[in-house]
């Protein structure tokens, strides 16, 4: 299905539950939050926009820069080269050790995605990947737009349904029809495709939420413009303390403790992506959350831009 270029819809705003009680603690606790009106894309920005972009204003992902010495204090020279994270699907694997299936390919970026000879062939309205947040929002300045916030997010994402566990009710498969580009099988060694696709699938390809938007689940996790936080706030007790257009926590309270000598400040991203499966990443829902940083690109995390009135 054609998606146009640049078409938004606009989301009038109000008071919903944001975050989940019944799944990940990041998601918890729910809590009432109101956001404003504001206008947001149809679908993640593809291949073929981010390409119009780049010619327009010559701009280089960080994917396509050597890294920062300054941010990985004591990491060899030659890891520092240009480049990015790929998921390369293993045959078997021991444990549940993330490196089995996430490897840094020098040369890897959003025009060569998996790095090596990969291109955007047939793939110009596939959502585009390997954005670091950064590129993200200085494509959304170019366009006039805005990355959306956490809480917009996910207010869009509901679709106007309020305590539906997913973007379209409360079955994953209902009545046997995908709604998301989603993993099927056990993650990470087999994928059954029953969907056609392998990996990003063109957008569109999936039935719109209650809003008229696309792949707001699946596909790509999409940045928001939030700091991560590991829990959301205690919710209000009373209706005037309900918060307003929240804009999530601090750079500083961003940083992973288990990293303590990166300081580099995290985002959360939303939707999952076509790796989430039910044995490894159950987050295609619109309350879920996690934590990515800021300079990171990979070949699962694309974005959206809002405008707000």
């Amino acid at each position: 299905m054609a998606i146009a270029a640049r078409e938004q819809v606009w989301i009038e705003g109000g008071t919903f539950v944001m975050g989940s009680d019944r799944h990940y603690p990041e998601e918890a606790p729910a809590h009432p939050v109101k956001v404003g009106g504001f206008w947001i894309d149809v679908a993640p920005v593809t291949n073929r926009q981010f390409a119009e972009f780049v010619e327009a204003t010559g701009y280089v992902t960080l994917a396509e820069r050597p890294s920062d010495p300054n941010d990985y204090p004591g990491a060899p020279a030659h890891m520092l080269k240009a480049g990015s994270v790929v998921f390369d699907p293993p045959k078997r694997i021991t444990g549940r050790d993330h490196s089995q299936w996430w490897n840094f390919k020098f040369g890897a970026n959003w025009r060569r995605p998996y790095g090596g000879l990969s291109n955007l062939r047939g793939k110009l309205d596939h959502p585009v990947v390997q954005v670091a947040y950064a590129d993200a929002k200085a494509y959304a300045a170019w366009a006039g737009k805005d990355l959306p916030t956490e809480a917009e997010w996910e207010f869009a994402a509901k679709g106007g349904l309020e305590g539906a566990e997913f973007a379209w009710g409360d079955e994953l498969v209902p009545d046997g029809r995908f709604m998301a580009n989603t993993w099927h099988g056990a993650f990470p060694t087999e994928n059954l495709k029953p969907n056609g696709f392998e990996r990003t699938s063109p957008v569109g390809s999936f039935p719109p939420n209650g809003y008229g938007l696309y792949d707001m689940i699946g596909n790509v996790w999409e940045w928001t413009s939030d700091y991560w936080s590991s829990a959301h706030p205690t919710p209000a007790q009373k209706a005037c303390c309900i918060p307003a257009n929240p804009r999530g926590g601090s750079a500083e309270e961003s940083f992973d403790p288990t990293q303590p000598k990166i300081r580099i400040a995290r985002r959360a991203v939303k939707g999952g992506s076509h790796l989430c499966a039910p044995n490894y990443c159950r987050r295609y829902r619109p309350a879920a959350r996690h934590a990515q940083e800021e300079n990171s690109a990979t070949t699962h995390i694309g974005f959206r831009c809002v405008r707000r009135s």
